[in-house]
């Protein structure tokens, strides 16, 4: 039998998984109590809240006691607990679903025969999974769910369906995940919804109480500071402690052995050694040590370390003799993690110059066997960092420095490597851990070496040249170089024919991160539809926690593309998917270049949402390991400046308006941007000739520095040329309703200018309904005081009320008089509420000055910002603007 089909409706349960092997029974069995196994009654009131929750999270080291506990309190239950402990060499979906719907059962759980059972390990069908929701969200009990050493479990798409099942099946399940690792799934949604209950290392730690009784069962008896100096030397740790109980029951002086305990050199090795090493024969003692310096092992790998070829005879002798030899199922064992220390500790003492060629051995033997990660540990330890970092770049790996769940390990590991290590692939390295730290020089000198390398080998060495094709587009993008970029991109796409398939879909990352690197140097470009395209692979590909990075990138850029093109909800939607990007996995990622937070700065300006604008702000410049990024570098100092524009800071909004990024190429829309937020600053201060000149270095074609240029034309009363400025945003081009608001906006003033004040009027109603859609609302404050007669007058002031308005209408409330004042549209920032107060006072500018402590012409600057926001020209008239807006 190999298989049972998804639509079997046999009412006997299916006795062979899909693969046609019988069920292991094992899986299912609640581990059975040791006798001197301590119940913490804290630990299990902790565990009760699992039954109040969907989710519950027992999350801690190897041999933190969490099985234990669990099994513990799983055993106590008055409802059916289905317990399944998860199997790595297992990982395929079907195979996992297939025995979680056995683990149901042998739990006495029934399930319908239509339920089924998947036929293929490596799938499930999703009506499956809809089937079991909608069944188990019909029972009146809950079944509890444990999932041991789920640890195991790395693929996200079983995470996604575990999760799904979860979500529909309600208050008919509650799943409790037993884990060293954090779970692929979104615990910030239940974290947040308060549905998760969590018991991690910390908690899960012995207490000094519990220690002492711990030790009381191994009829070991210690005074209170005694026991406190053991908790803090174990740290709690369960296996630990209970280790140091089992040797200090043997000790006829415990407390003085116990203050001596250490792993290496104590009485517990020396127990160990003797109880456990000694009393094996040569051979399996050679093992032993042998196998020490490996955090797992099967018997073909322990033959290459050994030279032997009975190690999986030898193998199943010291696990049914229990000496500390742990079975994981299948062909894998590994030694208890103590155990295994001190077998180190011995080895390095008998042996030193064995421990570098084991790991050299374990390395080349895991290389063979597909093993990646931990080849690459061993290489590492055993100092041989070509083959190490050829292993990388051969696997094409290497974007995984930059991204993915094991980015921050590798950054650790190859941190280690020394300048002697040397040939293309060490250089690879370097220069990836160089780009990624935005260490420009340093990582294209690596690169040009790796380059130079691989020429003079003159080996077919594609993968390598591949990895150099991503790091020739990260540089292109960080120098804003978009011509190189390309270059990279077309080498890439030569070289990936020439690789084998599998091998590129074993490492999404390399493809996913080229094409982000690509799309945002043509951004910088100016180019937003060829970026867009590079973009947008990066953005519909299936994601994963390898891809987590350059998606948030991606979507990032795509969401810049929108800003710049006017549409604030369609990039605030992108924006804030890329932000959470990362959290989708549960994983803290390296930072990016934060271009999804700069987006939603920009967009929370373009609403007048001044403080939000800030924080968002603040919080990508407090952000750690961000990438030099000139996109996000030049969109930073221009939504900053806009900033302090808006609150009337202009000498500060022009310095960083001019601010550069050095990059290889201008962009447009970047030095185009900073020239309007210059030009504007100017003509705050009443400096049009400067302005102007500025003007004059504006590219036209671009639309948002059309509708840019057009405003400060007319703002000076300069209208000739507005319709010629507008004619670019033609129907063709597909600009969002900011752009479209500021047009209607220059228009409605140039028409005010020429005396078409009806025109003037039917303009800015058209604005009016147009920035309601997307809740625009910067540039009425922009345009200047012309408008504020305008809204005073019917229907204006209508579509007005409660939107420009600071002091919005209260619902229900009577309506406004018709003669009142217009509204004033712009806030005062905190220094020009300052002036305005004193001018009330009947103050002096000097005054004004002394008492602010600031310069005269400091004064003067905010007096202008001031009148100009209150659309007024005098003090007596700004103080009585002022009082009618109750803003003093």
């Amino acid at each position: 039998m190999v298989g049972i089909e998804e639509s079997d409706t046999s009412s006997t349960w299916p006795y062979a998984d899909p693969q046609g092997e019988p069920f292991l029974l094992t899986r299912f069995a609640i581990p059975t109590l040791p006798v001197t196994y301590l119940p913490r009654k804290r630990l299990i009131r902790h565990l009760d809240h699992a039954m109040e929750t969907s989710l519950t999270m027992v999350n801690g080291a190897a041999g933190a006691g969490k099985t234990l506990l669990v099994a513990h309190w799983a055993s106590e239950r008055d409802e059916p607990v289905a317990w399944l402990t998860t199997d790595a060499a297992e990982p395929a979906p079907g195979m996992l679903w297939a025995y979680l719907l056995q683990a149901l059962r042998f739990s006495g759980v029934p399930l319908p025969a239509g339920i089924g059972c998947p036929a293929d390990a490596s799938r499930v069908d999703h009506g499956l999974l809809v089937r079991l929701a909608s069944h188990l969200s019909t029972r009146d009990q809950p079944v509890i769910v444990v999932l041991d050493e789920f640890d195991r479990v790395t693929d996200p798409e079983f995470a996604q369906q575990l999760e799904f099942v979860l979500h529909h099946a309600g208050r008919g399940m509650r799943l409790v995940l037993v884990t060293r690792t954090e779970p692929l799934l979104p615990l910030h949604r239940y974290r947040a919804a308060g549905d998760m209950t969590e018991i991690r290392g910390a908690e899960l730690a012995f207490t000094p109480d519990e220690a002492s009784a711990l030790l009381e069962t191994h009829g070991v008896s210690l005074p209170a500071d005694a026991v406190r100096a053991l908790v803090q030397r174990t740290q709690g740790w369960a296996a630990g402690l209970r280790l140091s109980a089992l040797a200090a029951s043997e000790s006829p002086a415990p407390q003085t052995y116990l203050k001596e305990f250490e792993a290496g050199e104590s009485s517990v090795a020396d127990f160990l050694l003797a109880e456990v090493l000694r009393r094996q024969s040569p051979a399996k003692q050679d093992l032993l040590l042998r196998v020490s310096v490996l955090e797992r092992f099967t018997p073909a790998l322990v033959n290459a370390l050994t030279g032997r070829a009975d190690a999986e005879a030898i193998l199943f002798e010291l696990h049914r003799e229990n000496a500390f030899v742990e079975h994981l199922g299948h062909t894998w064992y590994r030694l208890h993690p103590l155990f295994g220390e001190i077998l180190r500790a011995h080895l390095r003492l008998q042996s030193p110059a064995l421990e570098p060629e084991l790991h050299r051995r374990a390395a080349q033997w895991l290389r063979r066997a597909g093993s990646l990660w931990e080849t690459l540990g061993h290489g590492a330890a055993a100092g041989d960092w070509e083959f190490t970092a050829g292993t990388l770049v051969d696997d094409l790996a290497i974007g995984q420095l930059f991204t993915g769940l094991r980015s921050e390990d590798l950054a650790e590991l190859f941190s280690r490597m020394g300048p002697e290590a040397a040939g293309p692939a060490t250089e690879l390295v370097r220069a990836a851990r160089d780009l990624s730290r935005s260490d420009i020089s340093r990582g294209l000198t690596h690169l040009r070496r790796a380059e130079e390398c691989l020429s003079a080998d003159g080996t077919d060495r594609t993968a390598a040249r591949l990895s150099c094709a991503l790091l020739e587009a990260l540089a292109a993008r960080l120098t804003g170089a978009p011509g190189r970029a390309d270059v990279a991109a077309e080498t890439a796409r030569r070289l990936r024919d020439e690789v084998p398939a599998p091998l590129l879909d074993k490492h999404p990352e390399l493809t996913a991160l080229l094409l982000t690197h690509v799309g945002s140097a043509r951004l910088w470009a100016g180019r937003f539809e060829d970026a867009r395209a590079a973009l947008s692979q990066v953005a519909n590909a299936a994601g994963g926690p390898s891809t987590a990075l350059p998606l948030e990138d991606a979507l990032g850029s795509l969401a810049m593309i929108d800003y710049l093109n006017g549409w604030l909800e369609r990039a605030e939607r992108k924006a804030l998917t890329a932000v959470s990007a990362a959290e989708r996995f549960s994983q803290e990622q390296p930072s990016g270049s934060g271009i999804g937070q700069l987006v939603l700065a920009a967009v929370a300006l373009e609403r007048n949402e001044l403080g939000k604008a800030q924080q968002l702000l603040d919080a990508l410049a407090a952000a750690p390991r961000m990438m030099r990024d000139p996109v996000v570098g030049a969109g930073r100092a221009i939504v900053t400046a806009r900033l302090l524009l808006a609150r009337g800071e202009t000498r500060t909004a022009l310095r960083t308006a001019e601010q550069a990024v050095p990059t290889d190429v201008a962009s447009p829309w970047a030095d185009g941007c900073a020239a309007l937020v210059a030009s504007a600053a100017h003509l705050a201060e009443g400096q049009s000739e400067a302005a102007f000149r500025l003007l004059g270095t504006v590219p036209e074609d671009q639309p948002a520095c059309a509708v840019e240029i057009a405003r400060a034309r007319v703002a000076v009363g300069d209208s000739v040329a507005v319709d010629d400025l507008l004619g670019s945003l033609g129907p063709r081009v597909r600009t969002g309703p900011a752009l479209t608001v500021r047009a209607l906006l220059v228009r409605a003033q140039a028409a005010h200018l020429a005396d078409d004040h009806g025109g003037a009027r039917r303009l800015v109603a058209q604005a009016l309904s147009e920035a309601r859609r997307e809740r625009v609302r910067r540039p009425f404050f922009e345009t200047g005081p012309w408008i504020r007669p305008l809204l005073s007058t019917a229907p204006l002031r209508n579509m007005a009320e409660g939107w420009l308005d600071p002091r919005t209408a209260t619902p229900g409330g009577p309506p406004r008089a018709a003669d009142q004042s217009p509204p004033v549209l712009e806030q005062l920032s905190s220094r020009e509420h300052d002036v305005l107060q004193r001018l009330a006072q009947m103050m002096s500018t000097e005054e004004i000055a002394a008492d602010l402590q600031v310069s005269m012409n400091t004064v003067k600057t905010h007096l202008k910002s001031v009148y100009r926001k209150l659309a007024v020209n005098r003090r007596n008239d700004a103080v009585r603007r002022a009082r009618e807006h109750r803003l003093l």
